[in-house]
C-alpha cells in the first residue's frame, strides 16, 4: 500500500506547486500595485483604495494576458474574502454597546433604511435592484469594504465588476469630501461633542475618513465617531448574510443565478466574538488588522486591473445621481435622528 501511497502524494504535491505556478504571476502583479498605491498614499496622502483602483485601471492589459490572468482573479475573490473576515478583529461588542441603546438602534435603523432607499431609488432609474443594494450597502455600512464583500455574493454578470468598481471610486470620492464638509456641518449646526461624534461616525463612508473628521473636531468626538462607525462596519455581517439568503431564495425560483453561501462570513463573525472576549493577543490582533488592510487593497488593485475605463465610462448620470442621492439621504436621515429622535 505504501508503494501506491507515495505517487499519490507525490501527485497532490505537485498539483499544489502547479497550482501556485499558475497564480503567483498575477497575485504578484496585484501586490505590486497595492504597494505601490501604498507607498502613493502615505507619502502624498490621499485615500490608499483609490490610487489601488486607478493604479490597478492602468494596468487593466496584465488581466488580459494568460500568465496573470488567474492570480489576478484569484486576488480579487479569495483575497477580498480574507480581507473582509478579518475585518472582525477590529470590532468588539463593548465597543458597540457603549455607544448607548438609542443610538446602537438609530443607527441600526439608518443602514437598513439606506440600503432599501437604495435598491428602491436604483429600481425607480431603470438601473435594477442589484446595483442599489451594491452602492447602498457601501454607503449605508463601511464605503470600500463593504462594496467589496457585498460583490462577492451578489449574482455575477456582465456588469458586475464595472458596477462594483464604480461603487468603490464613488464612495471614496464622496466620502473625501464628506471628511472636509461635514466637520464644517457640525460647526454650523453647534452640535455638542457627542452628536458631532455620532453624526460623522454615522454618515462618512470610509473608516480612515471617519477617524480624519472626528479627530479634527476634537478628541472626545473622534472616539465616538469612530465607534458610530464600527457599529456600522459590524452591520457588514448581518446585511451581507441577509442578502447571500436573499439572493439564494431568489435563484430558487429560477430568477437568479445561485447565490452560493459564504464561509468568511461566520469567519467574520467568530472574530468579532473572539476579540470581545480579549482572546486575542494585541499584536497578533494588530497583526489580523493589517493584513487585513493589505487584503483589500490587494483585491482592490486587482479587480481595478481586471475593469477598463470604457466599461466605466458606460455606468452614466444616474448610477452617479444615485449614490449622490443615498449619501445625501444618509446625511438627512442621521440629522434627524440627532435633533428630533436622540
Amino acid at each position: 500500500m505504501s508503494d501506491i501511497a507515495a505517487p499519490t502524494i507525490a501527485d497532490r504535491l505537485r498539483k499544489r506547486v502547479q497550482s501556485v505556478r499558475v497564480v503567483f504571476p498575477g497575485l504578484l502583479a496585484a501586490a505590486t500595485v497595492a504597494m505601490a498605491a501604498t507607498f502613493l498614499s502615505d507619502h502624498y496622502g490621499g485615500p490608499v483604495m483609490l490610487f489601488a483602483l486607478l493604479l490597478g485601471i492602468a494596468f487593466q492589459f496584465l488581466s488580459q494576458e494568460g500568465r496573470c490572468g488567474p492570480g489576478i482573479e484569484m486576488a480579487a475573490r479569495n483575497v477580498l474574502r480574507l480581507g473582509v473576515a478579518l475585518l472582525g478583529a477590529r470590532i468588539t461588542i463593548e465597543q458597540i454597546m457603549s455607544l448607548g441603546i438609542a443610538p446602537m438602534f438609530a443607527v441600526i435603523a439608518a443602514v437598513i433604511l439606506t440600503v432599501v432607499f437604495g435598491a428602491v431609488a436604483s429600481r425607480a432609474l431603470g438601473l435594477g435592484s442589484k446595483f442599489g443594494v451594491l452602492s447602498g450597502g457601501a454607503v449605508a455600512i463601511c464605503g470600500a469594504s463593504a462594496a467589496l464583500a457585498i460583490s462577492s455574493i451578489l449574482p455575477q454578470d456582465k456588469r458586475s465588476e464595472r458596477d462594483t468598481i464604480f461603487t468603490v471610486i464613488a464612495v471614496t470620492t464622496l466620502s473625501t469630501i464628506a471628511m472636509i464638509v461635514y466637520p464644517i456641518i457640525v460647526a454650523l449646526f453647534e452640535m455638542d461633542t457627542v452628536d458631532a461624534g455620532f453624526f460623522l461616525g454615522g454618515t462618512i463612508h470610509d473608516v480612515a475618513q471617519v477617524v480624519g473628521a472626528g479627530y479634527s473636531v476634537s478628541e472626545q468626538t473622534g472616539d465616538i465617531s469612530t465607534f458610530t462607525k464600527l457599529l456600522r462596519v459590524a452591520m457588514l455581517l448581518p446585511i451581507v448574510f441577509a442578502l447571500s439568503l436573499l439572493f439564494r431564495a431568489r435563484s430558487e425560483t429560477g430568477k437568479k443565478a445561485k447565490v452560493p453561501f459564504q464561509g468568511f462570513l461566520f469567519a467574520f463573525a467568530a472574530l468579532v466574538a473572539i476579540n470581545s472576549l480579549g482572546a486575542i493577543p494585541e499584536p497578533l490582533r494588530l497583526g489580523m488588522v493589517e493584513v487585513s488592510r493589505w487584503c483589500l487593497v490587494i483585491a482592490i488593485a486587482a479587480l481595478g486591473m481586471k475593469t477598463s475605463l470604457q466599461a466605466l465610462a458606460q455606468v452614466g448620470v444616474r448610477s452617479i445621481g444615485l449614490i449622490v442621492g443615498q449619501t445625501v439621504f444618509l446625511a438627512v436621515l442621521i440629522l434627524g435622528l440627532i435633533f428630533f429622535v436622540l
